[in-house]
C-alpha cells in the first residue's frame, strides 16, 4: 500500500464514519477501486477507526467527562444496553461478518442504508432528550448498531434512525450514536489486536507508516465532519445522504451482478 492510498483510505474513513453513509462500506469500495489486495487490510481498516475514535474523544469530551463523573448513572447503563446487541451479533456471526467484507453483498447493504435514512423522513421531529432516554430506547439503538456491523450498513445511520423512531431529538440521537461508537470501536480494535497476537492476522512492519498516515488523515477529517454533523445536520441533510447511498447501492449492485467493472 502506498502513502497516497493510505491518505485516501484515511480520508474516506474520517468523512464517512460520522455521515450516515457507512464508512466500512466506502472503505471496501475504495479498496476495490484502487485495486488494493494486501494481507491485513481488514485490520488496517480497524486501525483507521482509532483515528476517528480520537476525534470522538475530542469533540465529545464534555459528555465523556460527565459519564466518568457519574459512572453508574443512567447514561452509562443506556450505553451498556446499547452495546450488548452488537457484541452478541459479533460472537454469533463472526465468520459471516468476516466474509461480508469481501464485498459480495455491498450493493444491497448500501441500498438498505439509503432506504432506512429515507424512511426517517416520515417521522416527526422528536422531543426526547438524551438524558430522558430509557432502556428500551437504548436497546433499539443497539439493535440498529448490531445490524450495522455489516460493512455497508451505516452504524451512525442505523442507530440514529432507531432513536428517531423512538422520538429522540435529532441532535441528541446524533450525540448518543457517536457515544455508542466508543465501545464498538474499542471492541473491534481489541478483537483485531488479539488476532494479530495469535498470528491469525498478519500486519507487516512495512504497513506501520501507512497505518500512521491513515490514522492521522482519519482523525483530522473525522473531527471536521463530526463538528459539522452536530451543528448542521438537518432532516434535509439526512434525506440527501439517503438518496446518495441509495443511488450508490444501485450502481454497486449493477456492477456486482452485471457490468463487473470493479467487482
Amino acid at each position: 500500500m502506498t502513502w497516497w492510498q493510505a491518505i485516501i483510505l484515511g480520508l474516506v474513513q474520517g468523512i464517512t464514519e460520522f455521515l450516515p453513509v457507512s464508512s466500512s462500506g466506502h472503505l471496501v469500495l475504495a479498496e476495490k477501486m484502487m485495486g488494493i489486495d494486501e494481507t491485513g487490510i481488514v485490520s488496517f481498516f480497524s486501525m483507521l477507526h482509532v483515528g476517528t475514535l480520537i476525534a470522538v474523544f475530542i469533540v465529545l469530551r464534555k459528555d465523556i467527562l460527565a459519564i466518568f463523573k457519574n459512572i453508574f448513572g443512567k447514561l452509562t447503563w443506556n450505553l451498556l444496553i446499547a452495546t450488548i446487541p452488537a457484541i452478541l451479533f459479533t460472537l454469533l456471526f463472526h465468520d459471516f461478518i468476516e466474509e461480508s467484507f469481501g464485498g459480495g453483498t455491498l450493493g444491497a447493504e448500501f441500498l438498505f442504508t439509503g432506504v432506512l435514512l429515507l424512511a426517517v423522513m416520515v417521522f416527526r421531529d422528536g422531543k426526547k432528550r438524551m438524558e430522558d432516554m430509557n432502556w428500551l430506547d437504548a436497546l433499539f439503538a443497539g439493535l440498529g448498531q448490531a445490524i450495522a456491523i455489516l460493512p455497508a450498513v451505516s452504524r451512525s445511520g442505523a442507530s440514529m434512525s432507531a432513536l428517531l423512531f423512538r422520538n429522540v431529538k435529532r441532535e441528541d440521537a446524533i450525540r448518543f450514536a457517536f457515544l455508542m461508537s466508543i465501545p464498538a470501536i474499542l471492541g473491534s480494535f481489541a478483537l483485531d489486536l488479539l488476532d494479530i497476537i495469535k498470528g491469525d492476522t498478519l500486519l507487516t512492519t512495512g504497513m506501520i507508516p501507512s497505518i500512521l498516515i491513515g490514522v492521522i488523515a482519519a482523525g483530522v477529517s473525522g473531527y471536521a465532519v463530526m463538528r459539522f454533523m452536530l451543528k448542521s445536520l438537518t432532516k434535509k441533510g439526512l434525506a440527501i445522504c439517503g438518496i446518495y447511498v441509495s443511488i450508490l447501492g444501485v450502481l454497486v449492485f449493477i456492477d456486482q451482478h452485471f457490468s463487473h467493472l470493479i467487482f
